[in-house]
């Protein structure tokens, strides 16, 4: 994220007189990402255990589905988009009482679901849709105003999102199946883990070991990216219609392929001492793994449906986010580039989360033990993320980054 600068211009920063969690996008929404990564994770389990019933009106298994896609990862995103677009385009960042606004809204989306049962779903569907739609409309108008058009996809991605968010809504209040919107989220965010993961993960790369002067640096992205894009948007597209189909078998492949030469060319092998770099590389990998175990399991293999989807989720999606935010929170608040033991610990966390949550899908004797263990891993992961990088999201930034 911190390299969005090199796609546009230097955003003109407004003053303002309130608190600094409202200065910038980046402070609250990783803030409420991270809470509410950890305690959405605490409920599903009590939930899961059967000491605690929500008043949702969705299932409990739609209702964690839900809120992991459109309550974590999608504050997650609002922070990086609130923070790259201005970076993008040169344009004042959304701070002050716009971005509380929409902080009211997301907070408004989480209560609704949960309590879905007791004011009406189609209710609960407004407010918590209306986040979306409004991050949408907020970051699309910048995009065109700045005739960033690069950069539209962006705001494709949004649409997609609140479209699948929409679908969810109607899924779960009619038929009851909600399995298609969810793949479609998963698939966008997926996608916008390829799209940015590819521009950042080798340019962070690269500036590291210019820096050090040492031997071959990532390729830069070109045309072989493009194509690998494309065939991961259709193997996405295939799996979103159709997951158990042997064409969504070959494309899902082909699209882990892909993904994995393109992370082949990024010399990540050479970032293990800096674990700020290594974690982009790792929480990439993911992305063909995930498409791989697709791919076996619709070739009927003996693979479960959900070994692929939590690889995607808990794997990718789970680590890039820590990964962007625990960088973008050092280098947005003005702290060294660096990961300390603690970060690192956060890193190794995420990564046994995703692998015991995949694993228990792979080995139903183990099933309850590795669900513990990715659960504890996973609340640990985020709980420290808040406990190390909350201070500097509520205070002014330190100092200034040469």
């Amino acid at each position: 994220m911190t390299t969005a600068s090199t796609a546009g211009p230097v955003p003109r920063l407004r003053t303002t007189a309130g608190p600094a969690l409202l200065s910038y996008g980046f402070r609250p929404f990783f803030l409420l990402a991270g809470g509410w990564a950890a305690m959405a994770l605490i409920l599903w389990m009590a939930v899961f255990l059967g000491r605690i019933s929500l008043p949702t009106a969705f299932d409990p298994l739609s209702w964690h589905s839900h809120e992991m896609l459109f309550g974590f990862a999608t504050a997650a995103v609002a922070g990086f988009v609130l923070t790259a677009v201005p970076n993008w385009t040169g344009r004042l960042p959304l701070q002050g009482r716009p971005l509380l606004f929409l902080i009211v809204l997301w907070l408004a989306g989480r209560a609704a679901v949960a309590t879905s049962g007791i004011i009406g779903g189609w209710t609960a569907a407004i407010i918590d849709i209306a986040f979306l739609a409004v991050l949408l409309a907020a970051v699309g108008r910048e995009i065109i105003v700045g005739r960033n058009w690069r950069n539209l996809p962006i705001a494709g991605a949004l649409a997609g999102l609140c479209g699948a968010d929409i679908a969810f809504h109607i899924g779960a209040l009619n038929s009851g199946e909600t399995a298609a919107a969810a793949r479609l989220a998963i698939a966008v965010l997926i996608l916008l883990i390829c799209l940015i993961g590819g521009r950042i993960i080798p340019s962070f790369t690269r500036n590291w070991l210019a820096k050090r002067g040492q031997g071959r640096l990532p390729a830069s992205f070109n045309g072989f990216d493009k194509i690998a894009l494309a065939v991961t948007l259709a193997a996405m597209a295939c799996w979103t219609y159709e997951p158990q189909s042997s064409f969504t078998g070959v494309a899902t492949a082909a699209a882990a392929a892909c993904n994995l030469v393109r992370l082949a060319r990024w010399a990540g092998e050479r970032t293990t001492p800096e674990p700020l770099l290594w974690i982009l590389h790792v929480a990439f990998l993911w992305v063909p793994v995930g498409l791989v175990l697709l791919a076996i399991t619709a070739f009927g293999g003996a693979v479960p449906p959900s070994a692929g989807v939590h690889a995607l989720t808990g794997g990718a999606i789970a680590s890039m986010i820590l990964a962007v935010m625990t960088r973008a929170t050092l280098g947005h608040t003005g702290h060294d580039l660096h990961a300390g033991p603690s970060t690192t610990v956060i890193y190794l966390l995420v990564l046994v989360a995703g692998i015991s949550r995949v694993w228990a899908s792979l080995e139903p004797q183990l099933f309850t033990p590795l669900l513990m263990t990715s659960a504890l891993a996973w609340v640990a992961a985020f709980g420290l993320f808040i406990g190390l990088y909350g201070p500097m999201l509520v205070r002014p930034r330190v100092r200034q980054v040469l």
